[in-house]
């Protein structure tokens, strides 16, 4: 099918540039192979102007053969900022964040289906909260918290957390009461049930609803970054959109695709290695 793809891609780019050697809309493979190129390797040049609107040249290289030839490649190497590495880190940061609140709720989710009393305070505002579309709430956001990180981070959290909160406390209630029951009988304190009885069950089937999410997890970063950023790949996406630069979209898109799928394949491997009793389950 990968095969498919690309073969039907590669033909309609074909007859797109015969007609029109100039089209934007459906770039080659090398267009977009030199624009991977450039952004993997040519460094983002800040350019500055004076005060009458004139750009202040300076000597500093702008690519890497450049450098090579000045002998500045080592400093460049060490101080230079590459696009498409500066929008990875920007994006990967956020997501790294959001993730660690997200498996808060996690554990929030587990407490919920452990203590009732906590089930009646907080279930049914978590079961409305998981309904509102978070990305109605995004202005919200930047309203209270302004155009910087947090309000980015906080609709990662709020679009994904609920969900994930309300599937850990669905699987807390399916454990048989039996088991718990046992534990008690043995003097199992209740940390020791919720920790080495319940939890250890129900978290690689956590792990894989997260997975299964992560690609929520990636739209609500682009939109985030799509509205008010610096930097980042969905930042980016939307900045090259304005001159419809499909050669660099796609790549992107292809990026931040095999990123997310190597987070799943990553956690997919680990559930299969850490948790081989779940093929008995």
């Amino acid at each position: 099918m990968f095969g498919i793809s690309i073969l039907i891609y590669g033909i309609a780019s074909y007859n797109r540039h015969k007609e029109n050697p100039s089209d934007k809309l459906i770039p080659t493979a090398g267009q977009m192979a030199e624009s991977f190129r450039k952004a993997i390797f040519q460094p983002v040049i800040t350019e500055e102007y004076d005060e009458e609107g004139e750009l202040i040249v300076t000597d500093q290289p702008r690519t890497l053969k450049e450098a090579y030839k000045a002998g500045r490649l080592k400093e460049m190497l060490k101080n230079g900022e590459w696009q498409l590495w500066k929008d990875t880190k920007a994006s990967g940061y956020r997501v790294l964040i959001a993730v660690l609140f997200i498996f808060i709720g996690i554990l929030l989710g587990l407490y919920m289906g452990m203590f009732p009393y906590l089930e009646k305070l907080l279930y049914r505002f978590v079961l409305f909260f998981d309904k509102i579309p978070a990305l109605a709430i995004l202005p919200i956001l930047f309203i209270i918290f302004g155009l910087g990180e947090t309000a980015k981070i906080a609709l990662i959290v709020i679009g994904v957390a609920p969900t994930l909160i309300l599937d850990t406390y669905l699987r807390v209630k399916e454990i048989p009461k039996e088991q718990i029951t046992k534990g008690q009988t043995l003097n199992a304190s209740t940390h020791e049930i919720i920790y080495k009885i319940v939890f250890p069950q129900i978290f690689p089937k956590i792990l894989d609803t997260f997975r299964l999410n992560f690609k929520a997890i990636i739209l609500f970063l682009i939109a985030g970054e799509a509205l008010a950023a610096e930097a980042g790949l969905g930042y980016r996406i939307f900045v090259v959109r304005r001159y419809m630069d499909m050669a660099t979209i796609i790549p992107y898109v292809i990026w931040i695709s095999l990123f997310a799928f190597f987070i799943d394949y990553l956690l997919r491997r680990w559930i299969d290695k850490r948790f081989k009793w779940l093929e008995n389950n």
